[in-house]
């Protein structure tokens, strides 16, 4: 299965430079909406037609491959894999669009941004940057220290959610200003679930644990079958 292993090489390699691509994407995205970027946040939604591009061309050099005729598990499962990381990654592209959309046409307000909602942005771009590297090394450790940071982020955006309701209610939030901190809150915390599958997909591929379902969540990983 010398074509099977030669092809799905590729594809790992290509899906790891689309997880590249999907992260300088949402890390703009971020930056355009901390410095009110017209421009910047012009050109993520510009950009996302390549990143949906690779996503049609990685889904449909995917599926021919199951038919190869690979039998080992292990194999079956990368592809599995790939397709489905590759539809996490296509949707926080997405994501990234909508944070940017919240900064195309909207004039700058007086209104500061909250201390809280940089720390929760610099920590789903971590989770990103450390979900597309536990996937490129296959690292089931760096998976779970992602897996146990979701709780934080959901906390975060509690937190930033209930804060914005309270400051339009004291007159400090213009309403327009906290319905686009808070739609941008909740890209976010989409992306952070969007990691956190990509992860569980990482631990899938290096266990064969399916950990969403599994009340424990982690498990320690085995070597992959052959």
């Amino acid at each position: 299965m010398a074509d099977f292993a030669r092809q799905l090489e590729q594809l790992e390699a290509d899906l790891v430079a689309q997880g590249g691509r999907v992260l300088d994407l949402l890390t703009r995205a971020v930056e355009a909406y901390f410095d009110h970027d017209q421009d910047k946040a012009k050109s993520v939604v510009a950009d996302d037609d390549l990143v949906d591009q690779v996503d049609v061309e990685i889904e449909r050099t995917s599926i021919p491959l199951l038919g190869l005729g690979e039998r080992s598990e292990h194999g079956i499962r990368s592809v599995l894999t790939v397709v489905k990381v590759n539809n996490e990654l296509e949707r926080i592209a997405d994501c990234g669009v909508n944070v940017a959309e919240q900064v195309i046409g909207h004039e700058r307000t007086s209104e500061r941004i909250p201390p809280t909602f940089r720390v929760m942005a610099n920590s789903v771009l971590g989770m990103l940057r450390d979900a597309i590297k536990a996937l490129a090394t296959r690292d089931p450790a760096l998976a779970q220290q992602v897996l146990l940071f979701d709780d934080t982020v959901d906390r975060f955006r509690n937190e930033l959610l209930l804060n914005a309701q309270e400051q339009v209610a004291l007159g400090a939030f213009g309403v327009q200003f906290a319905f686009r901190l808070s739609g941008v809150t909740r890209s976010l915390e989409r992306v952070a679930d969007h990691a956190t599958n990509i992860c569980e997909q990482v631990i899938y591929l290096r266990t064969g644990k399916i950990v969403r379902h599994r009340p424990e969540g982690w498990s320690e990983p085995v070597e992959p079958s052959e």
